[in-house]
């Protein structure tokens, strides 16, 4: 504690600006005002493009765990081989208007890959993966990742001078290169080698916007069926049992409805950006069985360009089912003149830190996509189009009683 006081009088840290009140054309708040059966945000949303350069531009207020991190309270068990999320850094940052956001430091370098022995459950988490996978949902027209965008973060005056959490402060260290740092509270990484670091305040991070609370918008998290093992030699029945999909028909809510064809569409989208890590999924409540689900955390994406894991596609290869506006997309984004890797390199320059992604993983993107049309193609030769492609094209206009209402 006397060394920290003594390092802010140094510093000649100030108190933060007072909090402005929330007007009621606000980013943040017509960003959740505008989500409804369809989607996080409606196509083309005025709402959704102010909110990204909010992001970018407003001066952060306040600065502090996230609600999970909170719970650890610095606890962790070194002998679980999946470590709890403090090992990543997040923080939760404040900006005016109540908006919030989730901010991910950078940990790896864009031409970095992650090594080959490398389990996926003890990958990085990468802020370049959190900003293209917005980038990339929003291309396939799914509106299922919350708006994110890639800033550079004064760690000392963004974080440490208007953060009020003294277990926050504390993690904070000048390195031998005069470089300002900080790391998790956590037994096995509260070591300086884990750290991340400004040049020498400066540091990149990705600052993805908060939903609702749960308060007014409750969501559910619910295990992926397709759930992966999480050890060194398990396996799951999907990964042994060609046939798993008919026994998840047989269960409630995959036995009817849209929830089997939002988990492919999951799928594709994990492939396509190489997540093996989606252990659970959540959807809002409100909008029942056939919502749909929301794809978050997408950081442990991006990590490997030169290897296509096609178990991530065992929900499309084993069910044979995927819904025709997706294929569609898919098709379309097969073309040259629409090609994947181009329309996704042409949106990424609206980000501040771009390149986002390097061209390998671009490259990447188409070649996965043929692999997606292979996969569909060998299921309508084995069943038929008409039993694979369901027709989604002739749903109805979602009621405006559908969106999610908002209560002050």
């Amino acid at each position: 504690s006397r060394r920290h006081k003594l390092y802010r009088e140094e510093l000649n840290l100030t108190s933060p600006a007072a909090l402005l009140p929330l007007r009621p054309e606000a980013s943040w708040l017509q960003f959740h005002l505008g989500i409804s059966r369809d989607g996080l945000y409606p196509r083309s949303s005025p709402a959704v493009s102010r909110l990204l350069r909010d992001m970018q531009d407003f001066t952060t207020i306040s600065a502090d765990y996230s609600q999970d991190e909170k719970a650890l309270l610095g606890a962790c068990d070194c002998s679980q081989i999946v470590k709890p999320s403090g090992v990543h850094l997040k923080l939760v940052l404040r900006f005016q208007d109540f908006g919030k956001a989730m901010f991910k430091p950078m940990r790896q370098k864009r031409d970095e890959e992650t090594p080959e022995d490398f389990f996926y459950f003890v990958d990085f988490q990468r802020h370049n993966a959190e900003i293209a996978a917005f980038h990339l949902d929003r291309i396939l027209d799914f509106r299922r990742v919350p708006p994110t965008v890639g800033r550079l973060i004064n760690v000392t005056k963004e974080i440490l001078e208007v953060t009020k959490n003294e277990i926050l402060q504390s993690v904070f260290f000048i390195s031998p290169a005069s470089n300002v740092c900080f790391f998790a509270k956590c037994p096995y990484m509260c070591k300086t080698e884990y750290a991340v670091c400004g040049n020498p305040h400066l540091l990149e991070g990705s600052l993805s916007a908060f939903l609702p609370s749960l308060n007014l918008a409750p969501r559910l998290s619910i295990p992926n069926p397709w759930i992966r093992s999480y050890s060194f030699d398990g396996k799951e029945e999907w990964e042994v049992n060609p046939l798993y999909c008919n026994t998840v028909r047989e269960i409630y809510p995959y036995s009817n409805g849209n929830r089997l064809l939002n988990i492919v569409d999951m799928a594709i989208f994990d492939f396509l950006i190489g997540n093996m890590d989606r252990h659970h999924y959540e959807m809002f409540t409100k909008f029942g069985d056939d919502g749909f689900l929301l794809h978050l955390d997408n950081a442990r994406g991006f990590g490997r360009h030169s290897h296509d894991e096609t178990s991530i596609l065992a929900p499309l290869s084993q069910c044979c089912i995927i819904k025709r506006t997706t294929l569609l997309r898919l098709q379309l984004l097969a073309e040259p003149e629409y090609r994947l890797s181009d329309v996704m390199r042409e949106s990424l320059l609206q980000d501040l830190l771009a390149p986002v992604l390097t061209e390998p993983h671009l490259l990447a993107l188409d070649r996965r996509l043929q692999l997606i049309l292979k996969a569909v193609r060998k299921c309508i030769d084995t069943y038929g189009e008409v039993k694979v492609v369901a027709n989604d094209t002739t749903q109805p206009e979602a009621p405006a009683s559908d969106k999610v209402k908002l209560t002050t």
